[in-house]
């Protein structure tokens, strides 16, 4: 076999694990653009949010101890304490439902009826907001993020080596696939179907497609908006968290970790606003894409096309096929 499609067939699988981290931060924006007709520019700060209030409870620190310290002349910054991650999760899963209720009882709440670009501006100030409170309460500094359930179920780091000797028993190359890449793409092939069965199957989210569908509607059989909402906002942040987990194990959790909702916006471009299966398609498009096309084009314009790669992706479907792939086709009738 040639061997430039021996290196092609590596990059295209590293491409695949790389969508499905973007994936995982498109599926917060859908989930909240298809309840509640809002983009949520903040995700990307979620999942940083997210990811350092789990090592913050880890590590036993203690929050906004700058402040405190300077407010009472103290210097104590952490409680003594470890917290394994089997208990920190519901912890932090448990901070993220505060956050939801106080988004929507002190921002949306009030912003009922206001047009779409009110909305989205209101995200972004709340992205900035969330930053600067995620900042005071743990500190700026980069974190290592050690997640373990148990003590044999830690989130595995670096090459996985039964690929690298299948690969190379088969074409003389080793391909290099990270183990936390593969993790990835299994939870969030398993987050996505509990996400459809629990909007297809249960209560609570036939309601939420309910809302989705006709905010009106809704209301006239008895649904609470404001409950929906929250749960939207909830179930967008434990998928903030998981993607959080991620990104935090991958690269420490550090505030270029909010960057990441950046690349997400094109996943939903090509996917659609209002698909989760679209999220999770574009997502590997934009994965696979950008990696073969600095593999294979990279070289000849000087390299760095993985940084514009996706947005121009995007501005062809955003000419062509607005909508994306799977998104829902927009009619007015004049």
């Amino acid at each position: 076999m040639p061997e430039q499609l021996v290196f092609a067939m590596e990059v295209f699988l590293n491409g695949l694990m790389a969508g499905v981290l973007y994936a995982l931060v498109a599926l917060g924006f859908v989930l909240i653009y298809k309840a509640s007709g809002i983009f949520n520019f903040a995700q990307g700060v979620m999942a940083l949010f997210a990811a350092m209030t789990l090592v913050g409870i880890q590590n036993g620190q203690i929050p906004f101890a700058p402040l405190i310290n300077a407010t009472l002349g103290t210097n104590a910054h952490f409680f003594g304490w470890n917290l394994p991650s089997a208990i920190s999760l519901p912890l932090t899963v448990g901070v993220m439902i505060l956050l939801a209720w106080a988004v929507q009882r002190f921002v949306f709440r009030h912003l009922v009826g206001q047009e779409p670009i009110i909305l989205f501006m209101a995200t972004i100030g709340l992205a900035y907001f969330l930053e600067g409170v995620a900042d005071l309460m743990w500190g700026s500094e980069i974190k290592k993020l050690d997640f373990c359930l148990t003590a044999e179920t830690c989130l595995p780091q670096g090459i996985n080596l039964a690929i690298d000797e299948a690969t190379y028993n088969w074409f003389g190359y080793g391909f290099f696939i990270d183990n936390l890449d593969i993790t990835a793409a299994i939870v969030a092939v398993l987050l996505v179907g509990a996400l459809v069965a629990f909007s297809q199957y249960t209560k609570h989210g036939r309601a939420m497609r309910a809302v989705a569908d006709d905010h009106q509607a809704a209301l006239s059989v008895g649904i609470s908006l404001d409950f929906i909402w929250v749960l939207v906002w909830s179930v967008a942040g434990f998928v903030a968290l998981v993607a959080g987990i991620m990104w935090g194990a991958k690269s420490g959790v550090q505030f270029s970790l909010s960057l990441i909702a950046l690349k997400a916006l094109p996943v939903l471009m090509l996917g659609g606003f209002t698909s989760i299966p679209g999220a999770i398609v574009g997502g590997l498009i934009i994965g696979v894409g950008e990696k073969l096309f600095e593999f294979a084009i990279g070289p000849m314009v000087g390299g760095a096309t993985e940084n514009w790669f996706a947005y121009v992706l995007a501005l062809l479907f955003l000419v062509f096929r607005p909508q994306g792939l799977f998104g829902e086709k927009i009619i007015e009738r004049v």
